[in-house]
Order: C-alpha cells, then structure tokens, then sequence
C-alpha cells in the first residue's frame, strides 16, 4: 500500500471535496471489520438500535444523508445478495444457478448465472463488518471513500484522480449489486471505480436520477486532492463555469430594430 500523505487526515479531506467538487450529501468513509475487531465507540447497530434489518447501500446512504455512522454485521441483513457481497453468507446452488436474476434482470437463468459470476464478492469470513460514516466526523482510519454527485462532479473527481498519472478510469456495470463495485472492486484492484448507482441502490437507499458515485482507495486519495487543485488551477472547474464571454446572433427583427437604435446613437451624436 502507498504511503499516507499530508492529506489523508478525513477532516481536511472532506474540506477540501467541499471546496472542489461540492457534493451535495456528506462523502462516506468506510472501513471493514476483521474478526475480532471492535466497531467505533459510537457507531449505531440497525437491528440493534434502530430494530430494523437493512441493505448493505442503505448503510452508505444514512452515512451521506444522515450523518450518522453505522455498523453492518451479517445479523442486519435484509438483502441476501448484499449479505454475498460482504461474504456475510456463502453462496449456494440456489444463487449460482441464476435464480435471483431470471424474469427479473436476464432472460433465463443461463444468463443469470453468468451475471451471478462475474460480481466480485468478499470470501465467506473474509471481513466481520462494515462501517459507514460522515467523512468529516469518523474518528478512524478509512479503507474506501465513497462520494456521490452529479455526473459533472464526478467527471471533476475523475479529472482530479488521473492528474498525476495520467491515462483512464476503468470501471464496469451491472445495473444490480453495486455494493460490489463500492466496496470490494475498488479494495481488490486497488483503484478508483466510477459507479452507475443500480436499480437497489435507488429503491433501498435513495440514490436520484441524477447521481453517480465515485469511489477510491483511502490511500490514493493524496493523489486525488493534488489532481483536484491542479486541474482547479487548470481551468477544470466545479460548477463548470459556462463560456459567456461571445457576441450573440439574433433574430432578423432584432437585428433590424438594433440597426434602428445604433442609428439614433449616431445622429444624436453627431
């Protein structure tokens, strides 16, 4: 893993996303529990303390929109693709047959199974929990930013990421269990993913029409706030500032009138 620079204190981070990128609702800060490992002192338990089961993205989305952190165990579990995701449970025959999908997002289960296949999962054991919370007020270490905007924020966060290093964002879409693509994608390849948010992710956890997310290593995000101040100096701006400074064209008539109104200009000068 790449050295912690000078910006990874969560604080400066979530000021600094603020000054360049603005996004409306709190960028999440997520951290993976290992066996063992206790949660923060002050993160709530949904079934627990809020006597509710949950979905894996409802647990980002009370982080961003709430501003509360939260912890994930399996117990709180409603979604059982989720519960895979997290490794939570181990998936059976039933699942990898295809079942979830046929009817719903493929045409049959052979395609289904396919899909099922090719979504990146935590191994059975492999983490305890998951933590969620406000950027700005956890008092841990992240492993994975999360920040949700519109798509001009997010091309401003890609603009930022490929500033030192150059080249492209490579990122891949399913329309469903985008848990995968904000947690575990970005820990196994270890880079930033941008994430089309999936049909779930609208219904559980409220995500619009209009968002997109991005996600990255913790690590990389030194990198990311130096690429956002360079391209800021750069011209690459958020709001994208619209280019004004033209001469219009109008209308036949107005152009007459206009001809109408420099004339007086002139003979009232003359």
């Amino acid at each position: 893993m790449a050295p912690e620079t000078a910006h990874t204190d969560t604080k400066t981070v979530a000021a600094k996303l603020d000054e360049f990128v603005r996004p409306t609702t709190f960028p999440v800060a997520v951290k993976f529990l290992r066996k063992g490992e206790a949660a923060p002192p002050k993160a709530r338990r949904p079934l627990a303390d809020m006597q509710r089961h949950v979905t894996v993205c409802q647990g980002w989305a009370i982080a961003r929109r709430y501003g509360w952190t939260t912890v994930l165990r399996a117990e709180d579990m409603k979604c059982p693709l989720g519960a895979l995701v997290a490794g939570f449970a181990v998936p059976n025959a039933f699942y990898e047959e295809g079942n979830l999908c046929a009817g719903m997002y493929t045409a049959d289960a052979a395609a289904g199974a396919r899909s099922e296949a090719a979504v990146e999962k935590f191994a059975p054991g492999e983490i305890d929990g998951i933590v969620f919370g406000p950027l700005a007020r956890v008092e841990f270490e992240p492993e994975i930013l999360i920040v949700y905007g519109n798509a001009a924020q997010v091309m401003r966060l890609v603009a930022g990421a490929l500033y030192k290093h150059g080249g492209r964002i490579h990122s891949s879409f399913a329309a469903r269990m985008d848990c995968s693509d904000h947690l575990v994608v970005p820990l196994r390849t270890d880079e930033p993913q941008v994430i089309l948010p999936c049909n779930g992710d609208r219904i559980f956890a409220g995500a619009q029409d209009e968002e997109m997310a991005y996600t990255t290593p913790w690590h990389k995000v030194g990198d990311l706030l130096e690429g956002l101040e360079g391209t800021h100096k750069g011209g690459v701006r958020y709001p994208i500032p619209s280019f004004l400074t033209y001469e219009p064209g109008m209308p036949p008539k107005y152009e007459e009138l206009l001809g109408m109104q420099r004339d007086d200009r002139s003979k009232a000068g003359s």
